[in-house]
């Protein structure tokens, strides 16, 4: 099992690095119950190349190997890819998530547009020194779930300035604990095969919008034309075992949404 852990801040000593490592050390100690061999890589955003989107819309048309800002986001990606799931996590900046973690989800605004992250699984985490966590958590989850991972769960921490180690521990040891607990069963138990209704609801949202609007022959066309995501047998990005019920009413909401937005 592979698992990303991306930490949105600059400063490698912060409350956001000091949650996430209690949560990775849940993660190995879950992986060792299972007898499961984990690899965990961690990733700091602010001490990476991650320039920002200059809005060109080349990768819109001509494809992401084409963007004419050169830094790690292609090969952040391609880790992405190769891990069965992430943790994102982001302090709190002006009640949204920091400047580095956006630009982290702008600099791939390409796979909202053709997801690829499908079967893969992601678990949000926000920190802050005093206010309210919920549109930061927002913000991170509309992105990953627009990429096509399952959101296996969100966990908000109030931490105020800086939080001594030891106290973090003392406070947060139990959420950290099923946090981890949370997001290594959704990779081992392959949550992602029973999608949420809001995550079918989108997909037949979306299909709807590519198949209206959508220019046969770009790039964007073609990612949903060769996986088969126009047949209207297609109800999600992968084969699932969602209930039959749950997707009729999701594709029924969809639809009617779609009108309006698609």
């Amino acid at each position: 099992m592979k698992i990303l852990v991306f930490v949105g801040s600059y400063r490698s000593n912060g409350n956001t690095d000091r949650l996430t490592g209690l949560v990775k050390e849940h993660l190995q100690k879950e992986a060792q119950a299972h007898q499961v061999a984990l690899e965990i890589e961690t990733i700091y955003l602010g001490h990476i190349n991650l320039q920002y989107c200059r809005g060109c819309r080349i990768c819109y048309d001509r494809g992401e190997e084409h963007c004419p800002v050169k830094d790690d986001v292609l090969s952040l990606k391609e880790k992405m890819l190769a891990a069965d799931g992430i943790l994102l996590a982001s302090p709190v900046y002006v009640d949204d998530v920091s400047g580095i973690a956006k630009t982290f989800i702008d600099r791939l605004c390409h796979v909202c547009h053709r997801p690829q992250f499908g079967g893969k699984v992601a678990y949000l985490v926000a920190t802050t020194g005093g206010t309210r966590t919920g549109k930061t958590l927002d913000t991170l989850k509309m992105a990953v779930r627009t990429w096509g991972y399952h959101v296996a769960g969100q966990s908000g921490f109030k931490m105020g300035a800086l939080m001594k180690r030891e106290d973090t521990r003392a406070l947060f040891d139990a959420r950290a604990a099923q946090a981890a607990r949370r997001f290594f069963q959704a990779i081992y138990h392959q949550a992602f095969r029973k999608p949420s209704f809001f995550s079918l609801m989108v997909f037949k949202i979306q299909q709807m919008g590519w198949k209206k609007e959508g220019v046969p022959g770009t790039i964007d066309y073609r990612h949903w034309e060769e996986r088969g995501w126009f047949d209207p047998k297609q109800t999600f990005y992968y084969p699932h075992a969602a209930p039959r019920l749950k997707v009729a009413l999701a594709r029924l909401a969809g639809v009617i949404i779609g009108k309006f937005v698609a």
